[in-house]
């Protein structure tokens, strides 16, 4: 599923807006820029503000647009028909009202808040951020909230520079890696891969035996799923935190 699947009854621009801040705001809270992630999260407010205004009022705008009064226009959805789901009148709207609060009045927006910006309150913007993708997604793309949480995993852009793209392939740096590590962190770093690109990124000398000694033995240790009709890849949240342990310990200094 890529982005256009999952929201594609919103306009392109609206869209590419949403998941291309969510990034930014992942890959900040990633190298521990607590203020851009703070930013980003009041940036996604009003984007969603703006998919919400347009929704109800059956025309969306071109572009996302900031309101007077985040707290007024939000409460004004709350007015919304009650033909609208509950999600779209009253919990995304409470929602966009407490995450714009860190931005404006927690040090990130303006200077005065009553804290600076730190690694609590960005880990609550991510949450509150990753909440509302999944929230869209069910409402867009008619899901259940697991599959919309999966969805946003899989939107989620991923750098580190332990892999390193060359003339369309992908390599990891660490050659120490095992084939099964290595295959976690390209996992990591685009959550869904086709079985063979993974064998030639990790260099293995056999398809056959990548396929039943690396892939099927990861998809019952719960590391990714491997779908063999459609012969595609996918980390899971299990496989996810361990790629991100193999991570820290190859980053930290010697």
């Amino acid at each position: 599923m890529d982005k256009a699947e999952l929201l594609g009854n919103l306009p392109a621009t609206l869209r590419d807006e949403l998941v291309d801040e969510y990034n930014k705001l992942t890959k900040n809270y990633r190298e521990s820029k607590w203020e851009p992630s703070e930013m980003s999260g009041g940036k996604i407010c009003e984007i969603v503000y703006s998919i919400l205004d347009g929704f109800t009022k059956g025309n969306f705008p071109s572009r996302s647009f900031k309101p007077d009064n985040m707290v007024d226009a939000c409460k004004a959805l709350e007015q919304t028909p009650s033909s609208f789901k509950r999600t779209v009148r009253i919990q995304i709207p409470r929602v966009l009202v407490a995450l714009y609060e860190v931005r404006n009045n927690r040090g990130a927006g303006h200077v005065g808040g009553d804290v600076d910006p730190n690694h609590m309150d960005a880990t609550y913007v991510l949450a509150s951020a990753k909440w509302l993708m999944a929230e869209l997604i069910r409402l867009f793309h008619d899901v259940d909230t697991v599959t919309a949480n999966e969805a946003v995993e899989l939107l989620t852009e991923r750098e580190t520079p332990m892999i390193w793209n060359i003339n369309g392939l992908k390599r990891v740096l660490d050659v120490s890696l095992n084939k099964r590590d290595q295959t976690l962190v390209l996992l990591y770093g685009i959550p869904s891969a086709k079985d063979t690109e993974l064998s030639t990124w990790v260099e293995h000398s056999n398809l056959s035996v990548y396929r039943k000694k690396i892939l099927v033995e990861g998809h019952k240790q719960r590391l990714w799923e491997y779908d063999q009709n459609n012969l595609t890849v996918t980390i899971s949240r299990l496989g996810s935190e361990l790629a991100e342990k193999i991570l820290e310990v190859a980053n930290k200094p010697v």
